[in-house]
Parts: C-alpha cells; sequence; structure tokens
C-alpha cells in the first residue's frame, strides 16, 4: 500500500498552523511546511512561522533552513519534500504536510516532474530588470500572454518563479504548463487526505489576517523588515515576502507606518483571496468550513471524519 499523507492547506490566518500541530499529536506525525517563505531564516514574524513552543511540541521540516540571499523553486521543493515524507516514513511517523502554497502542495501531490532546462542567466537578468522599471504586475502580465495557464497559479509577489516561467517559454517555445501536464504521466509513490480550511463569510478571515497583522507588528514586525530591508540588494527572493515589502516606503521616510501596515492588512487579504481561488479549484480538497465556531475541538473532529471515510 501506499504511504497515506495527510494535507491540511487554506488561506493564510485561516488556522491551519493549529490544526496540523493538533493533528500531528494525535496522529503520531510529523509537519512538513509547504509555505515558500517560512523556509527562510531571520523571517519568523513577516511569515508567521510556529512559534518556538510549537516546534518543540511537533517535529517541523522545511521552516528557516534557508539563508535570505538564496533562491528556491518549486523543484526544489518537491524534491526536498519527498526525502523528508520518506525520512518520516521510515521512523514510523505520519507525513503531515501544512501551508498555504497551493504550487508547491499541487506539485508534490501530483508528483510533477520539472524540465532539466538550461538557465539563461542574461535573460533573467533582463526580465528581472524589466520588473524593477514597470513593476512585478508588468510582468505576470507578459506571462499570461504566453502561458495564461502557470500564469494563474502565481502572484506578483512570486517574482522568480514567474521570471522561471518566462524563461522556460522564452527559451523553449513550450510552455512550462505543458511540461506539467506531460509530467503527470507518472504517478505519485503516496496516497493523500487533503483538508483545507475556509470561510464562506469571507469578513471572518479578513478579521483574522486584520487581527495577525496587528500583532506582528507588536511582535517586531518592523524591526525584523528593516534587516531585510537592509539587504534587499543581496536577497533574491525573501524581501518580496508580504510584511516586508509593504514597509520599504516608510524606511525611506516616504509613508507613515500607519499607512504601511494597512497596506500590509490590504495584500495580505488579496492574497488569502488568491489562495483561496487556487484551492478552490482542486478537485480533491475536503473543505472544513470555520464560520460557526473558533473552536479548535470542531476542526479535528471535522478532519478525523475526512480521515475515517477514506
Amino acid at each position: 500500500m501506499k504511504p497515506e499523507i495527510l494535507v491540511i492547506a487554506g488561506p493564510t490566518a485561516s488556522g491551519k498552523t493549529a490544526l496540523g500541530i493538533q493533528m500531528a499529536q494525535k496522529l503520531e506525525g510529523e509537519i512538513i511546511s509547504a509555505d515558500s517563505m517560512q523556509i527562510y531564516k531571520g523571517m519568523d514574524i513577516a511569515t508567521a512561522k510556529p512559534s518556538q513552543e510549537e516546534m518543540n511540541a511537533v517535529p517541523h521540516h522545511l521552516i528557516g533552513f534557508l539563508d535570505r540571499t538564496e533562491s528556491f523553486s518549486v523543484a526544489d521543493y518537491v524534491e526536498l519534500a519527498d526525502r523528508k515524507v520518506k525520512e518520516i516514513t521510515e521512523r514510523g511517523k505520519k507525513p503531515i504536510i501544512v501551508g498555504g502554497t497551493g504550487l508547491y502542495i499541487s506539485s508534490f501531490i501530483n508528483n510533477v516532474q520539472f524540465p532539466e532546462i538550461k538557465n539563461d542567466m542574461e535573460l533573467r537578468r533582463q526580465l528581472k530588470n524589466e520588473a524593477l522599471e514597470f513593476g512585478n504586475a508588468f510582468l505576470l502580465e507578459k506571462l499570461k500572454k504566453c502561458d495564461p495557464e502557470t500564469a494563474s497559479e502565481l502572484h506578483e509577489n512570486d517574482l522568480s518563479r514567474v521570471i522561471r516561467a518566462l524563461e522556460v517559454y522564452m527559451v523553449t517555445g513550450k510552455k512550462l504548463s505543458e511540461y506539467k501536464k506531460e509530467s503527470l504521466l507518472k504517478k505519485s509513490p503516496y496516497s493523500f487526505t487533503v483538508v483545507a480550511l475556509t470561510y464562506n463569510d469571507r469578513q471572518i478571515l479578513y478579521d483574522r489576517i486584520n487581527r495577525r497583522v496587528d500583532i506582528m507588528k507588536e511582535n517586531g514586525l518592523v524591526d525584523e523588515a528593516y534587516e531585510i530591508y537592509k539587504e534587499s540588494g543581496k536577497i533574491k527572493t525573501a524581501h518580496q515576502a508580504i510584511g516586508c515589502k509593504e514597509l520599504a516606503p516608510y524606511f525611506e521616510n516616504k509613508s507613515s507606518l500607519d499607512e504601511c501596515m494597512e497596506k500590509i492588512k490590504q495584500e495580505t487579504r488579496r492574497y488569502a483571496k488568491k489562495q483561496l481561488t487556487w484551492f478552490k479549484r482542486e478537485p480533491y480538497i475536503n473543505w472544513i468550513e470555520g464560520d460557526k465556531t473558533s473552536d479548535i475541538n470542531f476542526f479535528i473532529k471535522k478532519c478525523e471524519n475526512i480521515i475515517a471515510k477514506r
């Protein structure tokens, strides 16, 4: 039989971390993060990493292991996640993937095989300069024209992935989405139960996001973001994290702190909406609606019922 993996997904601030820890404790599991920004060191507050207490309660993997100056691809994630699943399974524990980066989750679940395409560093530099001159949204629109399917999976802040998708198309003349479809012919060696948290009343989720951002500020977000801001010339991807780039105008005396904090809330709400749009396209997801209660036991029971029905 294929090893069973539990996946807990959903938008930011939906309660994934708490549910993941509770389920890991009940199932004797270990957590593998599926968050494209939590992989970086020194970004604990901006990326809402689990607290040290939470990580002491349950083993966590693929969190805070990469220097902020390093780049990291979806292919890298799939390779590392596969390695961690094997290690956890060999220890007799249950792998539990928790996160909101849909591209990471779907690529791993679908066993996407990534093409070996030679990097064109000069083309990357050109595309990055276009982003600096015209903005990230400009490059995402450019990708929509040649590979709309891949573009629909990405946020404009996923600049390195937007650039890579453009690079693949411009170098090979073939869409990255086409490569992915071809790779799906190889079935996954794992069996998945996927649950995702949602709120039909979107305002409930937005209120949770706003409260989280306020707590981030209290916990030292501004100081953390300033350290990242000072390194922005050397950092490839990390400085694009929501909660960091929006504070740059404050550091440059162009906007007030309150204005920048409101921008963080706005961008986080926008990102959560995009996450929900992504996950709602996936047929394999079992949804847990949290509109009526914030009691963790409700979410645990729902999750257990979904697992039992498999």
